[in-house]
């Protein structure tokens, strides 16, 4: 009999929601990923680099070309240079990225501090490295830092706070003098962060992102993780970076190497030529994404959901309580999927102990607009 090391883990609430949503033939607003393709340009670069024989192993770190790209990037998006030989890895992936990030620190008995809710890839990857996840609460409305529940979280064991933001699922954003106030909590500790950016280009309303880059001494202890997918609409490349001081880089490519060893070698390639072509492709993003959201929102205004519109990130935080009160969120959800044609994602699995008055879910918005338009039409017919 196998003893799993992961007893409480089954199939992601993303998988099963999205196997319900092509069962029933619902539109899937539920898992995040768009229904539109990347850009033309850089689809057509996979094919030539594979046709030009770029298909065998990439550098372990990343093809120099990339790094540079990204280094560029940080340079003119947060004004810090970084090396790109020392500080910035290429993985498949955020989540892998996390994995490497998490598997390099904790040792057991560390304790970690998430915020919940949470993305549902954290704590598996810190018990899978022997250390115990500690959940501090966001406060409601806002999901803001509670700052006496953090302090009160911080014990001798605290080994690494994981941060995200812009924050999945609610789309809240931290700010500068929450970053000041995070340093001066943990000044003098021995506490390492994880910055959880992948949505470091998708926010609105003229609010430029924060960034632990941006913070020089939040930035020594730190490894901040962005995504490739998420900034050029292919989700499914399973390509991201992670950018840390050089000794911390070092740790994790300890780890990365005999995880996955390298990222896939056209698809860095691609992604090199399109960021060295198209530099505005980022600076664009916030622009795109804030359209979207603002028609899915303006098409609800007339629906008896209620909601605040999100910040950042492509996704939408609605409450039904108006609607179904009698329902738990991922009763809602299979509601809403099975007798309405929308899927949408529970917030309570983000979640350790989520509030007992909690009726919200999360709708993605990273979808062309037929598909928001038609998701509307159902929701305001509830």
């Amino acid at each position: 009999m196998i003893i799993s090391k992961l007893p409480n883990v089954g199939t992601t609430i993303f998988t099963r929601m999205s196997q319900l949503a092509v069962e029933t033939g619902a539109l899937n607003l539920s898992q995040g990923f768009p229904d539109f393709d990347g850009p033309l340009a850089l689809r057509e670069a996979v094919g030539r680099h594979i046709a030009a024989g770029h298909n065998q192993y990439a550098p372990m770190t990343g093809l120099p070309a990339l790094r540079e790209q990204v280094a560029a990037k940080i340079a003119r998006s947060y004004g810090r240079t970084v090396s790109a030989d020392n500080e910035i890895t290429i993985t498949p992936g955020a989540t892998q990225a996390i994995f490497c990030a998490v598997q390099a620190l904790i040792r057991a008995g560390d304790e970690v501090i998430v915020f919940g809710p949470c993305y549902d890839s954290y704590e598996p990857s810190v018990e899978l490295a022997g250390g115990r996840c500690v959940h501090v609460p966001l406060a409601l409305p806002d999901f803001a830092i509670d700052w006496q529940r953090l302090n009160d979280a911080l014990s001798v064991n605290t080994r690494l706070i994981i941060l995200n933001s812009p924050h999945n699922p609610s789309g809240a954003l931290i700010s500068k003098a929450e970053l000041d106030q995070l340093a001066e909590l943990i000044r003098g500790r021995d506490i390492y962060l994880i910055s959880d950016e992948v949505y470091e280009h998708l926010v609105f309303d003229g609010t430029k992102h924060v960034s632990v880059l941006a913070h020089e001494e939040l930035y020594q202890r730190a490894f901040v993780v962005s995504s490739f997918g998420k900034s050029y609409h292919v989700t499914g490349w399973k390509t991201g970076y992670v950018v840390a001081p050089p000794a911390l880089s070092a740790e994790l490519r300890k780890v990365h190497q005999y995880v996955s060893f390298c990222a896939v070698t056209p698809l860095q390639c691609a992604l090199a030529d399109y960021m060295a072509e198209h530099p505005e492709h980022v600076e664009n993003l916030p622009g795109f994404y804030q359209a979207k959201r603002d028609l899915f929102c303006d098409l609800l205004a007339g629906s008896r959901f209620s909601f605040t519109r999100a910040a950042g990130t492509f996704f939408q935080l609605v409450d039904y309580s108006a609607i179904r009160p009698d329902l738990d969120d991922l009763a809602m959800a299979e509601w809403l999927t099975r007798a309405h044609g929308v899927a949408a994602i529970p917030v309570s699995v983000f979640y350790q102990q989520p509030p007992k008055e909690l009726r919200l879910v999360r709708f993605c918005f990273a979808k062309r607009e037929e598909t928001l338009r038609q998701a509307a039409e159902k929701l305001c017919a509830i």
